[in-house]
């Protein structure tokens, strides 16, 4: 989904022409190129990762439809990563009323709870239909999961998770993110679905993008 795009298309929409098949498939077989299927982030973004790994970010918003249907895909695809990379999420705020939900996941992630409900949630808004648009919302919809309200109130609020919410501002900004999902490596280089062609081989182009940081090409 476009910066400047909040409206809900179709994810996945079906390819109809043979020779856009034609097109996609050429693309996959070739090696990616800097400024068509990713970009070089130039200056550097900031990374967290430790010395001796390679860190991929994904960027992304619970509301948006593409991210809800990259997440399968994206979670079969971190459960093999080597053990020199370093995966992490970074919740979006293209505008003021995305923090709610920025603060929501960094919530998941200091009470440990991001592998139990962060698919939960995007089920939630994509599948039942329901606004966590709101911090009341996302309170009630949390106690119903069985998580402790008051505990979750207080994490929600509170310092850390504040400065979890600027930090993945301030990188969004550094990646000079455009759309979600997006995949940034190393705090180098940037993909999405727009430039990869769709978000399978942006993960395709991820997965060279680090072959050439280890090998030194990067």
């Amino acid at each position: 989904m476009k910066r400047r795009a909040f409206t809900h298309v179709a994810a996945g929409a079906a390819l109809s022409a043979a020779g856009t098949w034609f097109s996609l498939a050429q693309a996959q077989a070739k090696k990616p190129e800097a400024g068509t299927d990713y970009q070089v982030v130039d200056p550097r973004a900031p990374v967290e990762a430790p010395a001796g790994k390679i860190e991929v970010v994904e960027f992304f918003w619970y509301n948006c439809p593409h991210c809800n249907a990259f997440e399968p895909a994206l979670q079969a695809w971190t459960k093999n990563l080597p053990k020199d990379v370093s995966f992490r999420r970074a919740p979006i705020a293209f505008q003021e009323s995305f923090v709610p939900q920025q603060r929501l996941f960094y919530t998941l992630e200091a009470m440990g709870l991001v592998p139990k409900l962060h698919a939960k949630v995007f089920a939630a808004i994509h599948v039942e239909k329901q606004n966590l648009a709101r911090p009341e919302a996302i309170v009630e919809w949390i106690s119903q999961q069985g998580v402790n309200r008051e505990q979750f109130v207080a994490q929600y609020n509170s310092f850390t998770v504040a400065t979890k919410a600027g930090k993945a501002l301030q990188l969004q900004n550094a990646y000079k993110v455009e759309g979600v999902p997006a995949l940034g490596v190393a705090g180098r280089f940037y993909t999405d679905g727009s430039m990869a062609g769709n978000m399978q081989r942006a993960l395709q182009v991820v997965d060279t993008l680090i072959a050439d940081q280890r090998a030194g090409r990067g």
